[in-house]
Parts: C-alpha cells; sequence; structure tokens
C-alpha cells in the first residue's frame, strides 16, 4: 500500500519526504509527480514503506502536522482510477455527465 502525501510545498525534494517517513520506518518509495507542461511538482507525492505498521505509525503523526510552512495531508492512497479510451486526456462525453 501506498500512502498519500498532499499540500507539500513546491520546494520539496524526494530526499525530504524520506528522511521525514524514514523516523517511522523504512521508506521503500517516493514519489512526486510533476506538471507534464510545465515541470513543476504539483503539490502532493506518494511514499511507499516497509511494512503496514510503519505506514499507520506515519500517517497518525504527520497528517495535519505542519512542515515547510503548510499542513500536511497525510492518508492511505487510493488506487488509481481507470481513465476511459486511449486517447490520453480530454473531456469524457457522455449524456450522464451534464448538469442543469
Amino acid at each position: 500500500m501506498s500512502i498519500y502525501v498532499g499540500n507539500l510545498s513546491y520546494e520539496v525534494t524526494e530526499a525530504d519526504l524520506t528522511t521525514v517517513f524514514a523516523e517511522y520506518g523504512s521508506v521503500k518509495r517516493v514519489q512526486l509527480p510533476s506538471d507534464r507542461e510545465t515541470g513543476r511538482l504539483r503539490g502532493f507525492g506518494f511514499v511507499e514503506m516497509g511494512a503496514e505498521s510503519e505506514e499507520t505509525a506515519a500517517i497518525e503523526a504527520l497528517d495535519g502536522a505542519e512542515w515547510m510552512g503548510r499542513d500536511l495531508k497525510v492518508n492511505k492512497a487510493k488506487p488509481r482510477e481507470e481513465r476511459g479510451g486511449s486517447s490520453g486526456g480530454g473531456r469524457r462525453s457522455n449524456n450522464f455527465d451534464r448538469r442543469y
């Protein structure tokens, strides 16, 4: 399982996150997604730890904690939803998503 870390500073690095989460156990992987067009970090990331108990400890300790001037949002990551089609983006159009 993975941990979602939101409301991150745009200055954060993978090494920064690794250091903070290592206080709660072994960090297996850190991902910081960036915007495809600008290359700028998107303000959130994902951390994978060695054991579920370590993830739970990190979530309980860090959710709502202030770090680098921001209040972190830390919780279990939700599985990524499949995107329809192979066009790689755009707005899905069907009659069910209209709002009146």
